[in-house]
């Protein structure tokens, strides 16, 4: 240690004469310091204040260049010397050296500057002000050849490519064919790897997508899937799993995505499909999930439902009613979801008995699967009557739903429920399905959904309870009384903030529970008439002639 402080007293004295020779031998010794003891080296170097001196040794000009970087970097090892770097403006002249030919200035500079940027968001962002992005990537296309430097670029962009920022930086240069170039000359493992975690984060931008699809990744991931599907090494594993992931991430840009489905002709597509019905749990998640994104699109889902995809889901489900993988269960009713949303397809997919293999899913205890079985359950019924009361008058259905009406630990679940349980008697109109739902206990969550913050659940829980009104009043009395469903009306009725079309439907409600003699007491008793006069006056023609026929009816009945 004495060595140290009597070679940083002569590197301040050198640095001052710029004594070329003096410098050299100091920073050699500080090399060999750091090397055996980076910590107290560190220390000793923060205490004498050396680091304020290296930014004048830090220039294209000097032969100490890479040596000196290569001080930093070993400093910046030390999180608490990091920011000492940062005060002592080294920041800036490392960034200059990056344009050096010189490939150890170049190494060792990025050693540094990703050492003292590590694990900050905000000197990573500094970097990508200073426009870094563009300089490494040309030096990646330079310097392909360099194993070091082309690994100090990756590590490097694998933290900027974390920052929303780099996006737009990393769109104007040519990364995506630098990176799948390099990923094509891989043969290890590890600097596969490496380049997956670069990608990953980049493939998130929807430019940046695209850019990968028409170099070519596509194809790669292919590739690297035929290889490993097979694999039973542990690296194989994961290259599948990080090519089929990458590849799903691809179809989630609406270019990128269209691109590959070429009208259901493209090969990419072909190949998914083959993805399918595979023994490889990865793969047929991966599958699923690529149909669920190519079902993003009307065209796409009503040409997919006429070639047969359907078919390959259902037989994919049914085989995970016993094996129970949740990931697949998911992705595949995600897919028939999204290819249930076009109206041409609804019928067709009734017809294959989509539905019949959806209920096999009933019983899951798993929120995810509960939510996109719910959510393809309410596509399939949309404008489908006679499906909408098949399934409206399944009990088991009924009391499931009913149940998962009070999931308030999911949200998500709780919501859809509620959503299925008002659509079953909305698009089937019929007295049974009503009767199947007031007899399970699903009225007092229909009144509840009445008052969700979302408008469209409220007007869609308005529309199914005066059906139930409408339809079988005498049965629903009690859960009416029970719920408050009044009180609830006065309520929507009287705040401003309700959209017209919840006002329109909560008169119309009114009107038809009036044939009931308790709920009737509760209309008079809470004054209905003057809220229902003021809205006479709505803006909205709708509701201002609605307000005079509820208005007419509640003084004839008074």
């Amino acid at each position: 240690m004495d060595n140290l402080s009597e070679a940083l007293e002569k590197l301040k004295l050198a640095s001052a004469d710029s004594s070329t020779d003096s410098v050299e031998s100091c920073v050699d010794c500080l090399l060999k310091a750091l090397a055996n003891n980076n910590t107290e080296a560190s220390m000793k170097i923060q205490e004498m204040g050396v680091l304020p001196l290296l930014p004048s040794l830090l220039t294209p000009q000097s032969s100490c260049s890479p040596k000196v970087a290569n001080i930093i970097a070993e400093v910046a090892k030390n999180e608490f010397m990091r920011t000492p770097c940062v005060d002592a403006g080294l920041i800036p002249p490392l960034v200059q050296l990056l344009s050096s030919a010189d490939q150890e200035v170049l190494l060792q500079t990025g050693r540094a500057l990703g050492n003292i940027c590590y694990d900050s968001h905000s000197l990573q962002a500094q970097l990508i002000n200073m426009g870094v992005i563009p300089t490494l990537v040309k030096l990646l296309g330079v310097h392909s050849d360099n194993t070091a430097l082309t690994e100090m670029c990756l590590i490097a962009f694998g933290n900027l490519a974390e920052l929303e920022s780099s996006k737009e930086q990393f769109a104007s240069t040519n990364i995506a064919e630098e990176l799948v170039r390099l990923f094509q000359t891989q043969t290890e493992h590890e600097r596969k790897e490496m380049i997956f975690e670069v990608l990953a984060p980049l493939a998130e931008n929807d430019v940046i997508k695209l850019q990968l699809v028409d170099a070519g990744l596509v194809e790669c991931l292919l590739q690297v899937v035929a290889q490993t599907v097979d694999g039973e090494r542990e690296e194989d594993i994961a290259q599948l799993k990080t090519s089929s992931d990458l590849m799903v991430l691809l179809l989630l840009g609406d270019e990128s995505m269209q691109k590959l489905f070429e009208g259901g002709k493209g090969s990419v597509f072909q190949r998914v499909l083959s993805w399918i019905p595979s023994n490889n749990h990865q793969l047929q998640l991966a599958g699923a999930l690529a149909i669920a994104n190519f079902a993003r699109n009307d065209g796409n889902c009503i040409h997919m439902v006429d070639t047969g995809i359907v078919q390959k889901l259902l037989e994919l489900l049914d085989r995970h009613v016993e094996e129970g993988n949740v990931t697949v269960q998911h992705a595949a009713l995600s897919a028939l979801r999204n290819l249930a949303i076009p109206v041409v397809n609804k019928s067709k997919m009734l017809s294959a008995g989509v539905a019949d293999v959806v209920l096999k899913f009933l019983p899951s205890e798993m929120p995810p699967v509960q939510f996109k079985l719910l959510g393809t359950l309410r596509m399939l019924i949309d404008t489908q009557a006679e499906a909408a009361e098949q399934l409206g008058t399944n009990v088991k259905l009924a009391e499931r739903l009913v149940e998962w009406c009070e999931a308030k630990d999911h949200a998500g679940v709780m919501g859809e429920s509620n959503r299925l349980l008002s659509a079953l008697i909305r698009h089937s109109k019929s007295k049974e399905v009503v009767r199947t739902v007031i007899q399970c206990g699903g009225v007092k969550h229909l009144v509840t959904m009445a008052t969700s913050e979302h408008m469209i659940m409220q007007n869609e829980a308005l529309v199914a309870l005066g059906l139930i009104a409408a339809l079988d009043l005498v049965a629903a009395e009690k859960d009416f009384v029970g719920s408050s469903l009044v009180s609830v009306l006065h309520k929507l009725l009287s705040d401003e903030r309700s959209a017209p079309e919840i006002k329109y439907n909560s008169m119309i409600l009114i009107c038809a529970v009036m044939g009931s003699e308790p709920l009737h007491k509760e209309v008079q008793s809470l004054a209905f008439i003057d809220v229902v006069s003021k809205l006479r006056a709505h803006e909205n023609k709708t509701v201002s002639h609605q307000a005079s026929l509820t208005e007419q009816r509640l003084t004839a009945q008074s």
